[in-house]
C-alpha cells in the first residue's frame, strides 16, 4: 500500500482546463475580503480591547496580520506555481502524496462546511431581529435548531440563506461574482463611513494608557484576532477559473490581507478613540460607540453591513467548498458524479448542491455553538502544511513557476510561517482537538474504505500492471 503516491500537475491542468477563466485580481480580492471581513469587524476590536489589549488592540491586529501574511505568501506561491482547483488539497496531493493530500482536503471540508453553517445561523439571528424591529416575528418553532424541549424545530431562515446563495452560484461565476462585488462595495462603504465619521469623535485621552495590560496583553490579543484573518485561503480554490493566475492569484491573496489589515486596524483605532476601552465589552461595541456620540443612524446601518458581511462570507465558503469537493471527486477519492461540470454554466453543480444540502441541514437543525473552534484547527493544519510545503515545491523540477510569485527570504519565511501556525494551534482547547480527532478518524475510514481503491492514481497503476 503506497500512501505517498503523487498526482501530476499536468493531469490536473488537463482536467481543470475545462473550467472557464472569468475572474481577475479585483474579483479575487472581493472574494477574499468577503471571506475575511464579516460581522466580526464590528465586534472583535471592542471585546479584545476591553479584555486583553486596550487601545493596543490595533497592534494586536498588526501582529496577527504579519503572521497571517507569512502563510498568505506561501499560498500565493503555491497558487502561482500550481494554478488548479482544490487549494491546499491539490497542493498536498502533488507535493506530499495522496494520503497527506486527503488529510489536508478533509481538514478543509471541516473548515468550509462548519464555517458556512455557523455563519448561516448568525445571519438568521440578525435577519430575524431586523424583521422583529419592523413588526414581523418569525415563529419560534422556525427560528432555531432541532430542540423540542426549547420549542424550536428548524432554523428556516438559515436554510433559506444557504440555498439562496447556492442558487446564485449555480448560474456561473461571471454572474455571481458581479453580485458579490456589489455586495462587497456596499459593505466596505459602511465600514469606511464608520472610520471617517468616527474620527471626528475621537478623544486623545481614550488612548492613554495605550497598553494597559502591557505587551503581554497585546500579544494575547493577537492570538485571538489572528482567527479574524482566516478565510483568505478560499481564494486559492478559484485558481482554475482565473485569468493569468501566475499574476492575479498572488495579487488577490496578498491584496486581500493588506486591505483587511487596514480596515481592522482602522476600526480598532477609531473605536478605542471614541469610547474608553473599559466600556467596550458589550454585544455590539461599534454600535454602542456610535450611540454614545448620538450617531444612531449609522448604528442602524451596521445591521445591514453585518448581514451583507455574513452573506459574502457564505458566498465565498460555499464556492470554495464546492470546488474542493469537485477536486476530491476529480481524483476519484469521492464519487465521480461530483466533478461533472454543467454544460451551460461550466460549474460543478452537483458538487455545489451536495455541499449546500449538507450545510443547510447543519445550519437548520444542529446546534453548532460548541463546534465553532473546529473551523480554526482545520484551517491552521492546512496553513502549516502549505507553509512547510514550499521547500519540496522549490525542489520539483517539473514545477518551474517561471515569472510567478515566490516567497522571499527562502527558506526562512516558509519555516517561520509553519512554526507560527503550529504555535497558534497550541492555543486551541482540548475539546477542539478531540473533536478534530474524531473528524479525522471518519476521514481515514472513508479514505481506506473508498478513496484509496477508487483513486485515479490507483486505477492507472492497476492498468499499467
Amino acid at each position: 500500500m503506497d500512501l505517498f503516491r503523487k498526482e501530476s500537475l499536468a493531469s490536473y491542468m488537463k482536467t481543470d482546463g475545462q473550467m472557464p477563466k472569468t475572474m481577475n485580481a479585483g474579483d479575487l480580492m472581493a472574494m477574499g475580503i468577503g471571506a475575511v471581513i464579516g460581522s466580526g469587524i464590528f465586534i472583535l476590536p471592542g471585546t479584545v480591547a476591553a479584555n486583553d489589549a486596550g487601545p493596543g488592540v490595533t497592534l494586536s491586529f498588526l501582529a496577527a496580520a504579519v503572521v497571517c501574511g507569512l502563510a498568505g505568501m506561501c499560498y500565493a506561491e503555491f497558487s502561482s506555481a500550481i494554478p488548479v482547483a482544490g487549494s491546499a488539497y491539490s497542493y498536498g496531493n502533488i507535493i506530499y502524496g495522496e494520503f497527506i493530500g486527503w488529510i489536508m482536503g478533509w481538514a478543509l471540508v471541516l473548515e468550509y462546511l462548519l464555517a458556512v453553517a455557523c455563519v448561516s445561523t448568525g445571519w438568521a439571528a440578525y435577519f430575524n431581529s431586523l424583521l422583529a424591529s419592523c413588526g414581523v416575528d418569525i415563529p419560534k418553532a422556525l427560528s432555531g435548531p432541532f430542540n423540542p424541549a426549547g420549542g424550536t424545530y428548524i432554523n428556516l431562515t438559515a436554510i433559506l440563506s444557504v440555498l439562496s446563495i447556492t442558487w446564485l452560484l449555480s448560474y456561473g461565476m461571471h454572474e455571481s461574482v458581479r453580485v458579490n462585488n456589489i455586495a462587497i462595495a456596499v459593505k466596505l462603504l459602511i465600514i469606511v463611513a464608520f472610520i471617517v465619521i468616527g474620527v471626528f469623535f475621537v478623544k486623545k485621552a481614550n488612548y492613554h494608557p495605550f497598553l494597559p495590560y502591557g505587551a503581554h496583553g497585546a500579544f494575547k490579543g493577537a492570538t485571538t484576532v489572528f482567527f479574524a484573518f482566516l478565510g483568505f485561503d478560499c481564494i486559492s480554490s478559484s485558481a482554475a477559473e482565473v485569468k493569468h493566475p501566475q499574476k492575479n492569484m498572488p495579487i488577490g491573496i496578498i491584496g486581500t490581507l493588506l486591505i483587511a489589515t487596514v480596515l481592522y486596524m482602522g476600526v480598532s483605532l477609531v473605536l478605542t478613540g471614541m469610547v474608553n476601552y473599559k466600556y467596550l465589552d458589550v454585544a455590539n461595541p461599534v454600535a454602542f460607540a456610535l450611540q454614545s456620540v448620538h450617531q444612531g443612524w449609522l448604528a442602524s446601518l451596521l445591521s445591514i453591513g453585518a448581514l451583507i458581511g455574513m452573506a459574502t462570507c457564505m458566498f465565498t465558503a460555499i464556492y470554495a467548498s464546492s470546488r474542493l469537493i469537485y477536486s476530491l471527486s476529480r481524483d476519484g477519492l469521492l464519487p465521480t458524479s461530483l466533478h461533472q461540470l454543467d454544460k451551460k454554466s461550466h460549474t460543478p453543480k452537483i458538487a455545489l448542491w451536495a455541499v449546500a444540502i449538507v450545510i443547510a441541514i447543519m445550519g437548520g437543525f444542529v446546534s453548532l455553538d460548541s463546534l465553532t473552534n473546529l473551523v480554526n484547527i482545520g484551517t491552521l493544519l492546512a496553513f502549516t502544511m502549505v507553509s512547510f510545503g514550499i521547500i519540496p515545491l522549490r525542489k520539483r523540477a517539473d514545477i518551474l513557476n517561471e515569472g510567478g510569485f515566490k516567497v522571499p527570504l527562502y527558506p526562512v519565511l516558509p519555516l517561520l510561517s509553519g512554526f507560527a501556525c503550529l504555535f497558534m494551534m497550541s492555543f486551541l482547547s482540548k475539546e477542539t482537538w478531540i473533536g478534530a480527532g474524531i473528524w479525522f478518524v471518519i476521514g481515514m475510514v472513508l479514505y481506506f474504505g473508498y478513496g484509496y481503491r477508487h483513486s485515479n492514481i490507483n486505477n492507472s497503476i492497476t492498468l499499467q500492471a
